[in-house]
Order: structure tokens, then C-alpha cells, then sequence
């Protein structure tokens, strides 16, 4: 379980980093420290989690899709690719199609 969340943790670290390469630091841990149980330092890397972990994912993505849309659906798809932990399928798919937010349409 701990080698596990050392992946996540990665995982998630390597998210923010990309957004900030994107969006610049400012904007991007803004977003990041919303996501409630994730500590993270001005670098990007999470030092902190708390939750489970699959929720702080979709909820790291979520802040960035609600920002950027299609921006992060393209850089997010190739990182989760490269990440095999339980549930990635789902998580692609939700980058996929965004937020739930009914009445939305393309």
C-alpha cells in the first residue's frame, strides 16, 4: 500500500508540474491546493496526501479541466498512459468528458 501511494503521489506531482509548465506556476498551484488532502510545495511536488487517492486525482483534474478544458485533456492523456494503478481507465475517461455537468453540451 505505501509503494502504491508513492506512485500517486508521483503521479500527482508530475500533473501539477506539467500544468505549470503550462500554466505557470501562479495559476497552477492556485488550483492545485484547492483539491482538500493534498499538500503541496511551491515547487509542485506533493508532499502530503490524505483521502483516497483515485477522489484526489479526479479532483486535481477536474480543477484544471474547469480552467483549461482540452488543454489538459491533451497533456493529461500521454501521463496517465504512462501509469498503470487501478482505475486509470476511468480517470481517462472522465478527462474524456469532463466534469460532470449535466446540460452541458459540446
Amino acid at each position: 500500500m505505501q509503494e502504491e501511494n508513492t506512485d500517486y503521489k508521483k503521479l500527482l506531482t508530475e500533473v501539477i508540474k506539467k500544468q505549470i509548465v503550462v500554466l505557470g506556476p501562479d495559476i497552477t498551484l492556485t488550483k492545485a491546493r484547492n483539491v482538500k488532502g493534498l499538500t503541496i510545495e511551491n515547487d509542485g511536488t506533493v508532499s502530503q496526501m490524505s483521502g483516497n487517492p483515485q477522489e484526489l486525482i479526479q479532483e486535481l483534474i477536474n480543477q484544471f479541466v474547469q480552467l483549461s478544458g482540452q488543454i489538459v485533456e491533451k497533456t493529461m492523456e500521454p501521463l496517465l498512459a504512462n501509469y498503470h494503478l487501478k482505475e486509470n481507465r476511468k480517470i481517462s475517461n472522465s478527462i474524456e468528458t469532463g466534469p460532470s455537468n449535466p446540460g452541458a453540451g459540446s
